[in-house]
């Protein structure tokens, strides 16, 4: 039979928000390959997977830690050679576990679909070996946890969303920040200080609540973000809603 590369959001940081889907698949693969950012850093995805099976379990998997370097990816541009190097890699190590008929399981943070390295890993086995067999499980995203913890909605009637990094350009992003009624700001970190600014700048300042590290052990929720004091989690989501 086959071997599958299975794909699987594991939520933004609570075991608990495991769908069984995932668990089940996560129980019975016997190599679990998990991405971080850091060379000498800890996997937050393999953190949550800890968390939700018993150790023996674990203890029985084979655990390939893969390095993805944090750089920004530009579609329709090539991405840097460091990073284009660590997709090929990490594709490399996965094959050869599912050349030899076993199952790998990649856990990614939230949900595949927004924002994830699970896609780039997919695109370059394809391109590589576009005879494997990969499976997509999805899974609760960040913003969906955000939206629960603050008990504010995503969306509701004609509301229009937009989901964004906040390293668009300035125009972009305050194009999109007048245009939409709810918008979901990621990868904050990096440009808090200027997202305030902006905020400000647009009158959106007290529609915005930052919740940090969510679904974790010290997750904290800003609802007012004149009071934000220095750097903020790189696990942070901002939800300005308008209405």
């Amino acid at each position: 039979m086959q071997a599958t590369l299975y794909i699987i959001g594991v939520g933004p940081g609570d075991p608990d928000l495991l769908t069984i889907k995932a668990l089940n698949i996560l129980r019975r693969c016997p190599v679990v390959a998990t991405p971080k950012a850091l060379a000498n850093g800890q996997s937050t995805a393999l953190a949550i997977i800890q968390q939700a099976l018993p150790g023996p379990e674990m203890a029985a998997k084979e655990i390939i830690e893969l390095c993805f370097p944090m750089k920004k990816i530009n579609l329709g541009q090539e991405p840097d050679p460091e990073v284009l190097q660590a997709w090929q890699d990490a594709a490399r190590q996965i094959f050869a576990r599912l050349s030899q008929g076993t199952d790998v399981a990649f856990p990614t943070l939230g949900d595949p679909a927004i924002y994830s390295t699970g896609y780039y890993l997919y695109a370059t086995m394809m391109e590589m070996h576009p005879e494997i067999k990969v499976q997509f499980v999805p899974g609760i995203s960040a913003m969906s946890s955000c939206s629960a913890t603050t008990r504010t909605p995503i969306c509701l009637g004609d509301d229009m969303l937009a989901v964004v990094p906040a390293t668009f350009s300035d125009s972009r992003l305050r194009q999109i920040l007048e245009n939409f009624d709810t918008i979901v700001l990621m990868k904050v970190h990096r440009v808090i200080d200027h997202l305030i600014s902006l905020l400000t700048d647009l009158n959106l300042l007290d529609k915005a609540m930052l919740v940090e590290r969510v679904g974790m052990a010290d997750e904290r929720v800003l609802a007012d973000l004149s009071d934000l004091n220095g750097q903020v989690h790189y696990f942070s989501t901002i939800i300005v809603r308008k209405k």
